[in-house]
């Protein structure tokens, strides 16, 4: 009591000894040194390495001291953190998942945060998948967001980004990365391999957002309307107050956005580009679906480019066709106007040809072929074909109408409706003369009198 002011409690002094243990301390810490290059689902448990010192060395004591001591070992090899400032302009990006239901559907969806570190101010989008064209979009969107570039990104080793780790840490960047970093000129950061903890502000933020913008489960009808819902929710951030700081997120915000970067005055080309050959079906394929093109371009290298709503396929300079993305497996899209001309040459592939067995057409198109084929048999079929490859140029409606134009007039074949339509579209009155056009099929049909009736009537009597 003379020596303390406070009674300092019980004291050892000397270190606890462990007679049973002690021997085998060096084999434990081995097994937990090489644990450490192995994946965490194959680790050691202490049950298991109670289990080799007994089987492998002999060990004759209880599984609790084992596990006292692997518990106080592994206290000791934790890692610990440096606490970090974040000057404004900076940022970190991630992807994160979650479940959504759009358009009725429940799916897993993938949204990609960008956080301002500084201020907390964040962004996300989602889409259907973890992709490249959807990196990049986020990424065109988020700078519209913030209204500028951040001076530098902070990435995990996502091989979207990067494609090789090289031997002194650096990164080989990939093609469309490198493509992306070059048009907004921002310095890109990486962590290290398989360390989150590295970028632990947008890592915290994807749960955030996840357990704040998602729960419940978001329903929209389309990832369009589910981004808009986003969007808003990050604007509406901007005005709490978190915790250890005195001004809103977006008083914050001002001074990251006094570092940023001005947008360049075309936003990046957010796509994946490929170059790849049409098969023999007049198709390409864009990660695992096929794509219809003009059969003109059969065997040839065209250039696709995926963007996260569209397909575009280009020749050249030339944009040779454009679909809608789907996000399927093993799908095929096709535009039938892409098979027209092939089709024109074998006639008789019209009934089987896939391109055209869900084209939806209106009415008078099935009763143009109906009446065609009646009158001109194989060459009604053909005839029908030529009328088809309207559509190349001209709207379903105004064909449409030239078709109805021509079956009013009992003249029916591929010049009577070009003219037709091309009447309708300059808005000029028709001149159909017949005498022009002598081998088109004349339809005619005869009044009926009510005496042919009356002399049925009196064939039967008789």
């Amino acid at each position: 009591m003379l020596t303390f002011s406070v009674p300092p409690g019980y004291r050892r002094s000397q270190p606890v000894r462990r007679p049973k243990l002690d021997p085998f301390v060096g084999v434990i810490d081995a097994i937990l040194e090489a644990d450490k290059t192995v994946p965490r689902k194959q680790k050691h448990t202490s049950k298991r390495v109670f289990e080799r010192l007994r089987d492998e060395h002999g060990f004759s004591g209880g599984i609790t001291i084992v596990k006292d001591y692997i518990f106080a070992a592994k206290q000791r090899q934790r890692e610990m953190f440096v606490p970090l400032v974040h000057p404004p302009g900076h940022a970190q990006a991630d992807f994160g998942e979650a479940l959504a239901v759009i358009g009725g559907v429940e799916r897993k969806i993938h949204f990609l945060v960008m956080e301002l570190a500084h201020s907390d101010a964040c962004f996300l989008k989602a889409y259907p998948a973890e992709t490249t064209e959807a990196f990049c979009d986020a990424h065109v969107s988020a700078f519209d967001f913030f209204g500028g570039v951040p001076v530098s990104i902070l990435y995990d080793n996502t091989r979207i980004a990067v494609a090789r780790i090289l031997g002194d840490g650096t990164r080989k960047r990939t093609r469309v990365f490198s493509e992306l970093v070059s048009h907004y000129l921002f310095t890109d950061r990486f962590g290290r391999p398989g360390k989150g903890n590295d970028k632990g502000k947008v890592e915290g933020m994807v749960g955030y957002t996840r357990r704040n913008f998602m729960v419940p489960r978001p329903r929209f009808i389309s990832f369009d309307d589910l981004n808009t819902h986003l969007a808003d929710q990050c604007r509406k951030r901007m005005g709490d107050r978190l915790r250890g700081h005195k001004d809103t997120t977006g008083e914050r915000f001002l001074a990251d956005a006094a570092q940023l970067r001005p947008l360049p005055a075309v936003p990046y080309d957010a796509c994946d580009k490929q170059s790849v050959r049409v098969s023999s079906l007049s198709l390409v394929r864009y990660r695992g679906n096929d794509y219809s093109v003009p059969t003109a371009y059969g065997h040839q290298q065209v250039l696709e480019r995926g963007y996260v709503h569209d397909v575009v396929i280009a020749s050249g300079t030339q944009v040779i066709a454009r679909h809608p993305r789907s996000w399927e497996k093993e799908d095929y899209i096709f535009d039938p106007l892409h098979y027209l001309a092939l089709i024109e040459q074998k006639t008789n592939a019209l009934d089987q040809a896939a391109p055209l067995a869900d084209w939806d057409l209106p009415d008078a198109f099935t009763t143009l072929r109906r009446l065609l084929e009646a009158r001109m048999g194989k060459a009604g079929k053909r005839e029908f074909v030529q009328i088809l490859r309207l559509l190349e140029t001209f709207l379903v409606a105004d064909v449409e109408a030239g078709i109805d134009s021509a079956l009013e007039r009992g003249t029916i074949g591929f010049d009577a409706v070009k003219h037709l339509v091309l009447c309708r579209i300059e808005r000029r009155p028709p001149r159909l003369d017949m005498s022009v056009y002598p081998y088109l099929p004349k339809a005619h049909v005869a009044a009926t009198s009510a005496g042919d009736y009356l002399a049925l009537l009196t064939a039967g009597r008789s």
